[in-house]
């Protein structure tokens, strides 16, 4: 079953790839690495969940957000990889909008990680840092980045 297959069976779709909101591009491809800019979690009309993990969002709530950004990285991934059968996962940085004493972290950007690994099997687990932040860009709640390598 390929990787598109296996979102459509968990009754998921890919969103659009979303355009850079600055000065940067949605990834950059080094050889067989890809490198893809962070991702805020997105609506299907655009706007993003935003507010602090701890008061305003649960865990629970961000572990959701972490998963929309799964996808949205996945679709930036198959825009440049042309199918998601070439891609491997390699690093995950996770980064939680969340008030001081919030200490949940992995369990939010599990999301994103469960996600990669449901649709990409073992070429979806990867190495990780899941970190807490003062603040995100627009109040986000959550933002995620990777760095992935495409096989022929």
């Amino acid at each position: 079953m390929t990787p598109e297959e296996k979102l459509a069976e968990m009754g998921l779709t890919l969103p659009k790839a979303p355009s850079p909101l600055a000065n940067y591009v949605p990834f950059k491809r080094d050889g067989n690495t890809l490198y893809l800019s962070g991702q805020g979690p997105r609506r299907p009309d655009g706007t993003m969940f935003v507010g602090k993990v701890g008061r305003d969002v649960t865990w629970q709530e961000a572990y959701e957000h972490a998963k929309l950004v799964g996808l949205g990285l996945l679709s930036v991934a198959k825009l440049a990889a042309g199918d998601l059968s070439r891609v491997e996962v390699l690093k995950v940085l996770g980064m939680v909008n969340g008030v001081p004493e919030f200490g949940d972290h992995p369990k939010v950007i599990n999301g994103c990680s469960d996600l990669f690994v449901d649709v990409l099997g073992d070429r979806g687990r990867h190495a990780r840092s899941a970190v807490g932040m003062g603040s995100l860009p627009n109040n986000i709640s959550v933002e995620i980045e990777a760095v992935m390598r495409l096989h022929d």
